[in-house]
């Protein structure tokens, strides 16, 4: 039977974003979570005790709900990073209870010329003899500083970003690293910054797209580029109004000054922050049943010998396709026959959107191309199942390539459906060579 407290409590609940703090009799908090929206995702833990996602461990704590809080947000970042801000905060019980080390990560700002913000494990920082410093679960984490402490790069760290670094600011603990990979891609648009190991944008994609905005090739200045790195701070310390009263300062003063194009930049970005797209930031919310929405994701290139290149992302909802999901590329970087080189322009770009993250990805292609998307992967910091699917001359013979260490049963009856794989394979192969006879019948002349 429903608690009348609690029933009338749900009755109350605003439909919007923001996060959720569960309190017991005592008053004590003992779970804080983020909901799109907050009366849908809060009313589903005490109306809906048939769902799967109702075991044992969320019935006890249930059971010691008395009072109900919600904090509304703006967007669904700002749940996200007020979640995580306050799990630091208060610890409560079934946040941090019975979670391993793989069970959080944090974002970490590194302590260089041109800072990078990384995400990293807690295990990681832990290897680094920092369980006193990262430690949510001690009380005496709030005492200790956690600027400039050493971090030791492990082999999690992302493909070309290993080494000795240093901190000037950690920030979380988060329990979906998913999020955190979705978070930090909306964030970049707003305020780029160097990402690479290499101090250099020789070569750099995400040079070119305006994610970096290169400050080894003196494109920006390390003053601005400071002031990047303070935006991305202040939003993940959960300062986004100060931001924006900060930058319409700015924005002020430069007009007053005459620097009118720096005015126009900033003038962005408070647009940008005003207008956050944030689409998928919490799908994985509700579960859904495989056949409808589970995400898969097949790439296939397209060309004559490296001319009137094109690649091709099709989108299976299971085994259904959607059409409204498929998007196509026009190679732009790539010179002459290089397939490989054309599906890491294509991935790169694909990544660089804030499109809904796929459960598993599909490569046309052997080793080298299954080989290469496990990089540009790591390089962004995303745990997604990858495969390239390999075929002969005729393209009727399947070879799976990888996927020898994936454990998710889903993913692996899909990779033993054949005529499934045949039939999204297909599609991908059909979507790129109509795109690429669109582009050949006009001479690539991009009408």
């Amino acid at each position: 039977m429903l608690n009348i407290k609690i029933k009338a409590q749900l009755k109350k609940l605003p439909t919007t974003s923001g996060v959720y703090i569960f309190k017991n009799k005592n008053g004590e908090i003992v779970y804080v979570g983020k909901a799109t929206s907050l009366k849908s995702r809060v009313s589903s833990y005490f109306l809906n005790k048939n769902q799967e996602e109702y075991i044992r461990p969320i019935e006890k704590m249930i059971a010691q709900v008395e009072k109900i809080k919600t904090i509304e947000t703006e967007t669904v970042l700002e749940a996200l990073i007020l979640e995580a801000n306050l799990i630091k905060k208060h610890k409560p019980k079934y946040n941090v209870d019975g979670k391993d080390d793989k069970s959080f990560a944090y974002f970490v700002i590194t302590k260089e010329d041109f800072p990078r913000v990384l995400i990293v494990r807690e295990t990681d920082l832990r290897k680094s003899n920092q369980s006193s410093v990262i430690s949510h679960r001690k009380k005496s984490e709030d005492k200790k500083p956690h600027n400039n402490k050493k971090l030791q790069a492990t082999g999690y760290l992302p493909t070309g970003q290993a080494g000795d670094l240093q901190a000037i600011g950690i920030f979380g603990p988060y329990t979906s690293k998913i999020q955190m990979q979705i978070a930090l891609k909306i964030i970049r648009k707003i305020f780029p910054f160097h990402n690479r190991r290499e101090k250099s944008e020789k070569g750099c994609l995400e040079f070119q797209l305006g994610l970096c905005p290169g400050p080894y090739a003196g494109a920006i200045s390390k003053e601005d580029y400071k002031k990047n790195i303070k935006g991305i701070k202040m939003i993940l310390e959960g300062k986004k109004k100060g931001l924006l009263k900060f930058l319409e300062k700015e924005m002020l003063r430069y007009s007053k000054e005459e620097k009118y194009e720096k005015a126009l930049e900033t003038k962005n970005k408070i647009f940008a922050l005003k207008h956050i797209q944030e689409i998928a930031l919490l799908g994985g919310e509700i579960k859904t049943d495989i056949k409808k929405d589970f995400r898969i994701e097949a790439y296939d290139i397209s060309n004559i010998s490296g001319e009137f290149a094109v690649g091709s992302m099709v989108v299976f909802g299971g085994g259904n396709p959607d059409k409204s999901q498929y998007r196509k590329f026009k190679i732009k970087t790539v010179i002459g026959a290089n397939d490989v080189g054309m599906m890491r322009e294509m991935l790169i770009r694909r990544l660089n959107n804030n499109w809904p993250l796929p459960e598993l990805i599909i490569l046309d292609g052997g080793r080298g191309h299954l080989n290469m998307g496990l990089k540009i992967l790591g390089e962004n910091n995303l745990d997604i199942p990858i495969v390239g699917v390999a075929k002969g001359p005729d393209r009727k013979k399947l070879e799976v390539v990888g996927g020898e260490n994936i454990k998710n049963k889903k993913i692996i009856d899909i990779l033993k459906d054949k005529k499934l794989l045949k039939r999204i394979t297909d599609e991908a192969h059909r979507f790129a060579i109509t795109y690429h006879k669109k582009i050949r019948d006009v001479g690539f002349s991009g009408k």
